[in-house]
């Protein structure tokens, strides 16, 4: 496990889109998994200017997103279709077909888990893998006490995630109460995964992330198991580091 230190978040997003960047120009072919939520905006910002500036192209890449609600339309304003669309696809060459995000309108969730496992597995699998960490420890939406064996599945989402991602809604009650989500199986699977942290909510998490022991209770850990996992954190992310659990 690397750990990257940056010194705010500009830092941070810079560092990481960097990395990406370094594969998607260095790759022929290239499987990204992606990540919704505040943190990674900075990040598909910078993927985007730079594609804007230099041309750079992504026809050449797949991508597999993490989650979606359950019960959100892809064009709903806070569905992670809309989100990764607004953000990053509508901006880059990256062909349709090649953009995957879990249907959280399927009729058959289970069956829609099922699909999406199956095509992460038929494009190669995943190369590299974004995440972000909730203040629980969740990766995805795969909250505490996830297995570890857990494929795409459906998952009841906590109060605290739902607390967390109410900023992007008009109130909590609007939240969905379930996603769709890659499962901590699903995640691990990928050749590299990069994991950003930020601010000082994130701090207690991985202070535990770095320095606990691996447990379901804290479905991040499960990433010391993993051959090339790098973690990109800001000062405000890394100040509790000093103090060992």
């Amino acid at each position: 496990m690397q750990l990257i230190k940056a010194k705010d978040y500009h830092d941070l997003c810079h560092k990481a889109a960097e990395l990406i960047l370094r594969k998607v120009k260095g790759q022929k072919k290239l499987t990204l998994g992606l990540a919704t939520g505040g943190t990674p905006q900075g990040v598909y910002r910078i993927l985007v200017e730079e594609a804007r500036q230099n041309g750079t192209t992504y026809q050449h890449v797949t991508t597999f997103n993490l989650d979606e609600y359950v019960g959100l339309p892809p064009d709903h304003p806070q569905s992670y279709h809309t989100y990764m669309n607004k953000k990053l696809f509508d901006f880059i060459d990256i062909p349709p077909q090649n953009v995957h995000i879990p249907d959280g309108m399927a009729e058959n969730l289970e069956e829609e888990c099922r699909r999406y496992e199956q095509m992460i597995d038929q494009s190669g699998g995943i190369d590299l893998q974004l995440l972000g960490i909730g203040i629980n420890g969740h990766i995805g939406f795969n909250e505490p006490g996830t297995s570890f064996h857990s494929f795409t599945h459906v998952v009841k989402l906590e109060e605290s995630t739902r607390i967390a991602n109410s900023r992007f809604f008009s109130s909590l009650e609007e939240v969905p109460a379930f996603a769709v989500t890659m499962g901590i199986a699903s995640i691990m699977k990928s050749k590299e995964i990069l994991l950003l942290a930020v601010g000082k909510r994130k701090a207690e998490v991985l202070q535990r992330l770095i320095y606990g022991e691996v447990t379901e209770e804290l479905p991040a850990s499960v990433l010391k198991m993993h051959q090339h996992v790098t973690i990109i954190a800001d000062e405000e992310a890394l100040s509790s580091l000093s103090v060992r659990c």
